[in-house]
């Protein structure tokens, strides 16, 4: 099966792509989950086996959403009033919330109320990962149109990439990315620990350098080059768990 398939109008990272998948979002609640940890002494069997129900929960679920929605897209894209990728806001709301607020809050809660039996309360750095990945989240969701433009066309789809065109959308996003890598920027120097601080402001920095130059040679015509940021941007998504432990 090819990487990428067209379904009904709509892009998708196709079934080529799971064990990139998994291995992300490995990364990813494994960086969330430690976010409530507040010394070594917190790393107990407990706590390993807490994780791991998360963890083995997530991914199973992961097999579920990527795997069998490939599979049996079309039947379910003929379910009436669930068609919520015909309105380009819910779609794109789906992917926010999932991605950027109940990843973040769910497996964060998990841990810091179920698993080490803390009252719940926000940190820092779970805050920073929830606003950072919406910024990323909104992104994605709006990326992932640039190249539907046509078939969301015919499909009478008003995406963003259909209303202002995918090459204004592509710098739209561009443009938001920065700007998080800014604010993170902001957020790591604000830190009380010199070596924090450095991890996060270079981190960042350095994503951000990486994206700029990535972006100066896009081009919206061609459909291998929107694959490949498309991917690049996914990168950029998982790398981001490396850096979220240590805004602090």
């Amino acid at each position: 099966m090819a990487n990428l398939v067209q379904i009904g109008g709509d892009w998708n990272v196709g079934l080529g792509s799971e064990r990139g998948n998994s291995a992300g979002q490995i990364i990813g609640i494994t960086s969330v989950s430690l976010l409530p940890m507040r010394s070594l002494d917190d790393f107990t069997m407990k706590v390993l086996w807490g994780f791991l129900e998360a963890l083995s929960s997530a991914l199973c679920m992961n097999v579920y959403v990527v795997g069998l929605n490939q599979l049996f897209d079309i039947q379910i894209d003929k379910v009436p009033l669930l068609r919520w990728k015909r309105n380009a806001f819910l779609a794109a709301s789906c992917i926010l919330f999932v991605r950027a607020v109940l990843v973040q809050l769910a497996f964060f809660a998990h841990m810091q109320q179920h698993v080490l039996k803390r009252p719940l309360a926000p940190t820092k750095s779970v805050v920073f990962a929830t606003l950072f990945m919406c910024c990323f989240s909104s992104v994605i969701a709006l990326f992932k149109d640039i190249p539907d433009v046509d078939g969301d066309r015919h499909f009478g789809v008003q995406s963003l990439s259909v209303r202002l065109g995918p090459q204004r959308v592509y710098w739209l996003c561009i443009n938001i990315l920065l700007t998080a890598y800014g604010g993170a920027i902001l957020a790591g120097a604000s830190s009380t620990k010199l070596c924090q601080m450095n991890i996060t402001v270079f981190g960042h920095g350095l994503l951000a350098f990486a994206l700029w130059q990535r972006a100066q040679h896009f081009d919206v015509e061609n459909k291998a080059c929107i694959t490949s940021f498309y991917m690049f941007i996914w990168k950029l998504f998982y790398a981001e768990y490396f850096l979220i432990p240590f805004v602090q």
